[in-house]
């Protein structure tokens, strides 16, 4: 009796990795990915009301895409990336929209915090540069809050899951990397 259990149970063993092997537990695709699930949370808030999105519900809100292409403060360039994420202006949808003279407060887990004035949530108020670092006149800008970069997750090292990124349909458009905020978690209007 105790033969026959060792034997079932390594009979059961090889059809589970002869299973895995061939691809009959995950995707019917031999060279996809699967990918993790992300634990990450964004906070919205007005002051008076709150909304707590994951970061899968952060994916399925529309997107856009485009490019970023920011400067840091020392002028280190970082990109040009192609991006997806979702345009702030979406995002405030869920907690009453964004009128003329509001702002909005942008946070990270490891302190760093920016603000953006109305202007700036238009897509206006920005310096922008070409990719010799010489200022030119700005296209339209787009606040996106970002999850991919060229096509895949935005890595942590780089700020992900969720970046600021100031966005434009131009690929050699640069922008000041200082409001690019890294790691976002918490998005707060600030009503005028």
């Amino acid at each position: 009796m105790k033969a026959r259990i060792i034997q079932c149970l390594a009979l059961v063993a090889l059809v589970c990795a002869a299973a895995a092997v061939c691809g009959c537990t995950g995707t019917n695709d031999p060279g996809a990915q699967v990918e993790d699930k992300v634990a990450w949370n964004l906070t919205l808030t007005d002051g008076t009301q709150e909304k707590v999105l994951t970061f899968d519900e952060v994916k399925a809100l529309p997107a856009w895409e485009g490019y970023g292409y920011a400067v840091s403060t020392v002028g280190i360039k970082y990109g040009p990336y192609t991006v997806k994420g979702v345009p702030l202006t979406t995002l405030f949808e869920q907690i009453g929209g964004f009128e003329t003279g509001d702002q909005v407060g942008i946070s990270a887990p490891d302190g760093y915090y920016w603000v953006f004035d109305d202007e700036q949530v238009a897509g206006k108020g920005f310096v922008t540069f070409d990719e010799d670092l010489k200022e030119k006149t700005s296209p339209d800008l787009t606040l996106v809050l970002a999850y991919e970069f060229n096509g895949t997750a935005v890595p942590e090292g780089d700020g992900g899951p969720l970046r600021i990124v100031v966005g434009t349909d131009d690929p050699g458009t640069i922008t000041e990397g200082s409001a690019w905020v890294k790691w976002v978690d918490t998005i707060e209007v600030e009503r005028s």
